[in-house]
């Protein structure tokens, strides 16, 4: 089965996206990280998330701006930066809108830049369509390890 992190702070949007999952049948785990350095350790295996049998790296990452410690932005540039997770597809799934966060985000590579939908049921609609092509349609680069 395919690994989703979702890196978000806000426990509404963790229950939407669990509730996502579990009513639109994703065909997914996920995992949660509540702030920046939650996902690197993550992301690095280490601490809490040192099995790699119960905590393996995701097929795709939902990264939020707005959290605690390191925000999205320093997520993804970590990311990037190194070689083991650099090809995880990372989509920021944010409530911001700004310029400046859209062209920062894409400029350290982000694969896609999505707006969170207010509403519960074009949330859940977003998440179908979302899993649907990342999860299912695309192919996702081998990572070693895996």
């Amino acid at each position: 089965m395919k690994t989703l992190l979702l890196a978000e702070d806000n426990e509404d949007d963790v229950f939407f996206m669990e509730r996502a999952i579990q009513q639109r049948k994703l065909g997914c785990s996920l995992r949660i990280a509540r702030d920046g350095e939650e996902v690197i350790n993550y992301l690095n295996g280490e601490g809490a998330y040192a099995n790699r049998e119960a905590f393996p790296l995701p097929t795709l990452i939902l990264l939020d701006i707005k959290m605690p410690r390191r925000n999205g932005h320093e997520v993804l540039e970590w990311i990037r930066e190194h070689e083991t997770v650099a090809t995880i597809p990372v989509i920021m799934l944010t409530s911001s809108n700004q310029d400046l966060d859209v062209n920062r985000a894409y400029r350290t590579g982000v694969n896609s830049y999505l707006i969170k939908p207010v509403k519960h049921q074009e949330f859940e609609e977003t998440m179908q369509e979302l899993a649907h092509y990342w999860l299912k349609l695309n192919i996702s680069p081998a990572l070693d390890g895996c």
